[in-house]
């Protein structure tokens, strides 16, 4: 008796799933069609949108990583072509300090002028060189490299500046290397 009823009850089953499997037709109000219909259409036309605006926030995001690499690549195009200029300005110094004309205040003012023009150009790009020299020492913009007994000084000032420091923006882009007094012991 047993098998009979698993058999029946497999019976009905595979009839279950058959039925589940066959599609079922469904009777609707031709309103209620038409309705479905365009919510369907919606559906897609948004998905469609959907699509598109993916694709073209992937374009835009793949353009300004481009646009991105390149400025960075050319980023410093511009104060190098400012530099080109003080390199002819040092070629023509040193190829009036090996013509016959071995005038040296000529060739000392090429340099001055060339050091002047190096000046300007950094001035606008935005650099400029930190006051260190009877200033209180700072370590944000200088690095002791000596000590030096003073007792005209107060402590921490700067006696010697060793190696100029630079502010970029006002951001320390090198420090100042200086000699800073101490008391004597």
């Amino acid at each position: 008796m047993k098998f009979k009823m698993s058999e029946e009850n497999n019976n009905k089953e595979n009839k279950k799933e058959e039925l589940q499997k066959e599609e079922k037709i469904v009777t609707l109000k031709e309103s209620e069609y038409l309705k479905l219909k365009a919510d369907a259409e919606k559906v897609q036309e948004f998905r469609d949108k959907l699509l598109r605006a993916q694709a073209d926030f992937e374009n835009m995001r793949k353009r300004l990583e481009k646009e991105k690499q390149d400025f960075v690549k050319f980023a410093n195009e511009e104060i190098i072509v400012e530099l080109l200029n003080i390199l002819d300005d040092l070629e023509r110094t040193v190829e009036l300090e090996h013509s016959e004309h071995q005038d040296l205040t000529a060739f000392l003012k090429g340099v001055e002028m060339i050091l002047a023009h190096l000046y300007d150009m950094l001035k606008i790009y935005g650099v400029k060189p930190i006051e260190s020299e009877g200033k209180i020492f700072n370590p944000h913009l200088h690095e002791a490299l000596m000590q030096v007994e003073n007792k005209d000084l107060p402590e921490h000032t700067i006696v010697e500046e060793l190696q100029k420091g630079y502010l970029l923006n006002d951001r320390v882009i090198r420090t100042s290397k200086v000699k800073v007094s101490k008391k004597s012991t």
